[in-house]
Protein backbone atom coordinates (compact mmCIF):
# COMPACT_ATOMS: atom_id res chain seq x y z
CA UNK A 1 0.00 0.00 0.00
CA UNK A 2 1.16 3.26 -1.27
CA UNK A 3 2.47 5.90 1.73
CA UNK A 4 -0.64 8.82 2.68
CA UNK A 5 0.05 11.55 1.09
CA UNK A 6 -1.18 15.33 3.40
CA UNK A 7 -1.75 18.27 1.94
CA UNK A 8 1.08 20.19 1.65
CA UNK A 9 -1.01 24.84 2.67
CA UNK A 10 0.18 28.41 3.14
CA UNK A 11 -0.51 29.89 5.96
CA UNK A 12 -3.95 30.56 4.73
CA UNK A 13 -4.72 26.94 4.50
CA UNK A 14 -4.29 27.04 0.59
CA UNK A 15 -3.29 23.69 -0.72
CA UNK A 16 0.17 24.09 -2.73
CA UNK A 17 0.98 20.50 -3.18
CA UNK A 18 0.84 16.49 -1.82
CA UNK A 19 4.08 15.03 -0.07
CA UNK A 20 4.13 11.22 1.60
CA UNK A 21 3.10 12.22 5.43
CA UNK A 22 6.57 11.11 6.47
CA UNK A 23 8.72 13.15 3.90
CA UNK A 24 6.64 16.41 5.31
CA UNK A 25 7.48 15.61 9.17
CA UNK A 26 11.02 14.84 8.39
CA UNK A 27 11.11 18.09 6.39
CA UNK A 28 8.39 19.99 9.24
CA UNK A 29 6.71 21.56 5.82
CA UNK A 30 3.19 22.85 6.95
CA UNK A 31 0.22 20.71 5.97
CA UNK A 32 -3.50 20.16 6.72
CA UNK A 33 -4.31 18.24 10.10
CA UNK A 34 -7.25 17.84 11.94
CA UNK A 35 -8.05 17.20 15.70
CA UNK A 36 -11.51 15.84 17.11
CA UNK A 37 -13.54 16.10 20.52
CA UNK A 38 -16.06 14.00 21.67
CA UNK A 39 -18.25 15.29 24.62
CA UNK A 40 -20.46 13.26 26.15
CA UNK A 41 -23.74 14.53 28.20
CA UNK A 42 -21.68 14.77 31.13
CA UNK A 43 -19.70 16.95 29.52
CA UNK A 44 -16.67 14.77 29.43
CA UNK A 45 -13.98 14.71 26.89
CA UNK A 46 -13.18 11.40 25.73
CA UNK A 47 -9.38 11.06 25.78
CA UNK A 48 -7.25 8.28 23.48
CA UNK A 49 -3.81 7.03 24.47
CA UNK A 50 -1.85 6.90 21.08
CA UNK A 51 -0.96 3.07 20.38
CA UNK A 52 2.51 2.16 21.59
CA UNK A 53 3.56 1.32 17.92
CA UNK A 54 2.78 5.09 16.44
CA UNK A 55 5.62 6.50 14.87
CA UNK A 56 5.80 9.75 16.75
CA UNK A 57 3.97 10.23 20.63
CA UNK A 58 3.29 6.82 21.32
CA UNK A 59 1.41 6.05 24.25
CA UNK A 60 0.78 9.83 25.15
CA UNK A 61 -2.85 11.06 25.98
CA UNK A 62 -4.96 13.09 23.71
CA UNK A 63 -7.88 14.24 22.07
CA UNK A 64 -10.27 12.17 20.92
CA UNK A 65 -8.86 11.50 17.43
CA UNK A 66 -6.81 13.36 14.82
CA UNK A 67 -5.00 12.89 11.29
CA UNK A 68 -5.15 14.19 7.99
CA UNK A 69 -7.33 15.06 5.24
CA UNK A 70 -6.67 13.65 1.67
CA UNK A 71 -6.79 15.37 -1.22
CA UNK A 72 -10.89 16.49 -2.37
CA UNK A 73 -12.01 15.89 1.45
CA UNK A 74 -13.53 18.14 3.68
CA UNK A 75 -12.64 18.51 7.09
CA UNK A 76 -15.36 17.52 8.70
CA UNK A 77 -15.72 14.13 6.30
CA UNK A 78 -12.06 13.44 7.40
CA UNK A 79 -13.02 13.89 11.15
CA UNK A 80 -15.47 11.23 10.06
CA UNK A 81 -13.70 8.85 8.54
CA UNK A 82 -10.80 8.94 11.07
CA UNK A 83 -13.06 8.81 14.27
CA UNK A 84 -14.52 5.60 12.42
CA UNK A 85 -10.71 4.14 11.80
CA UNK A 86 -9.82 4.38 15.35
CA UNK A 87 -12.09 4.97 18.04
CA UNK A 88 -14.78 2.77 15.86
CA UNK A 89 -18.07 5.56 15.57
CA UNK A 90 -19.07 8.02 13.85
CA UNK A 91 -21.05 11.13 15.32
CA UNK A 92 -21.64 14.65 14.20
CA UNK A 93 -18.75 17.24 13.95
CA UNK A 94 -18.74 21.17 14.04
CA UNK A 95 -15.93 23.10 13.00
CA UNK A 96 -14.80 25.31 15.80
CA UNK A 97 -11.32 27.34 14.70
CA UNK A 98 -7.95 26.34 13.47
CA UNK A 99 -4.27 27.71 14.29
CA UNK A 100 -0.64 26.58 13.10
CA UNK A 101 1.73 24.96 15.36
CA UNK A 102 5.50 23.71 14.96
CA UNK A 103 6.30 20.90 17.40
CA UNK A 104 9.22 19.15 16.78
CA UNK A 105 9.74 15.43 18.42
CA UNK A 106 12.65 13.62 19.80
CA UNK A 107 12.51 11.05 17.04
CA UNK A 108 13.80 13.58 14.14
CA UNK A 109 10.22 14.40 12.99
CA UNK A 110 8.31 17.59 13.43
CA UNK A 111 4.52 17.94 13.21
CA UNK A 112 4.11 21.49 11.54
CA UNK A 113 0.30 21.40 10.98
CA UNK A 114 -2.73 24.09 10.26
CA UNK A 115 -4.55 22.34 12.80
CA UNK A 116 -8.87 22.16 12.02
CA UNK A 117 -10.51 21.96 15.38
CA UNK A 118 -13.93 20.45 15.38
CA UNK A 119 -16.13 18.94 18.77
CA UNK A 120 -19.05 16.45 18.41
CA UNK A 121 -20.90 14.59 20.76
CA UNK A 122 -21.67 10.71 21.60
CA UNK A 123 -22.35 8.76 24.88
CA UNK A 124 -21.70 5.04 24.12
CA UNK A 125 -18.40 3.64 24.59
CA UNK A 126 -16.06 3.51 21.51
CA UNK A 127 -14.78 0.03 19.94
CA UNK A 128 -10.74 1.15 19.21
CA UNK A 129 -8.73 -0.48 17.12
CA UNK A 130 -5.64 -1.45 18.56
CA UNK A 131 -3.14 -0.90 16.02
CA UNK A 132 -4.68 2.90 16.69
CA UNK A 133 -5.43 3.71 20.38
CA UNK A 134 -4.19 1.95 23.25
CA UNK A 135 -6.37 2.93 25.73
CA UNK A 136 -9.60 5.74 26.12
CA UNK A 137 -11.31 7.33 28.89
CA UNK A 138 -13.85 9.93 30.06
CA UNK A 139 -12.49 12.98 31.60
CA UNK A 140 -13.41 16.47 32.97
CA UNK A 141 -12.20 19.03 31.14
CA UNK A 142 -11.33 20.76 34.81
CA UNK A 143 -9.66 17.15 35.29
CA UNK A 144 -7.61 17.10 31.84
CA UNK A 145 -6.62 21.00 32.92
CA UNK A 146 -5.36 19.61 36.49
CA UNK A 147 -3.76 16.48 34.88
CA UNK A 148 -1.45 18.47 31.95
CA UNK A 149 -0.36 20.56 34.99
CA UNK A 150 0.68 17.65 37.42
CA UNK A 151 1.86 15.21 34.17
CA UNK A 152 2.62 17.64 31.01
CA UNK A 153 4.75 14.74 29.78
CA UNK A 154 1.71 12.21 29.46
CA UNK A 155 -0.07 14.47 26.90
CA UNK A 156 0.64 15.13 23.30
CA UNK A 157 2.28 18.66 22.04
CA UNK A 158 -0.91 19.83 19.88
CA UNK A 159 -3.52 18.75 22.60
CA UNK A 160 -1.81 20.76 25.25
CA UNK A 161 -1.67 23.98 22.92
CA UNK A 162 -5.39 23.54 21.86
CA UNK A 163 -6.35 23.06 25.86
CA UNK A 164 -4.05 26.25 26.32
CA UNK A 165 -4.50 28.43 23.69
CA UNK A 166 -8.11 26.93 22.19
CA UNK A 167 -9.81 26.29 25.63
CA UNK A 168 -12.78 28.32 24.82
CA UNK A 169 -13.53 26.63 21.12
CA UNK A 170 -13.86 23.50 22.89
CA UNK A 171 -15.23 24.10 26.07
CA UNK A 172 -19.55 24.11 25.61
Amino acid sequence: MAEEKVILVNEKDEQIGLMPKMEAHEKALLHRAFSVFVFNDKNQLMLQQRALTKYHTPGLWTNTCCSHQREGESNIAAGKRRLMEEMGFVTELEEKTSFIYKAPFENGLTEHEFDHIMVGYYNDEPNINKDEVEAWKWMSLDEVKVDIELHPELYTAWFKIIFEKFYEFIKH
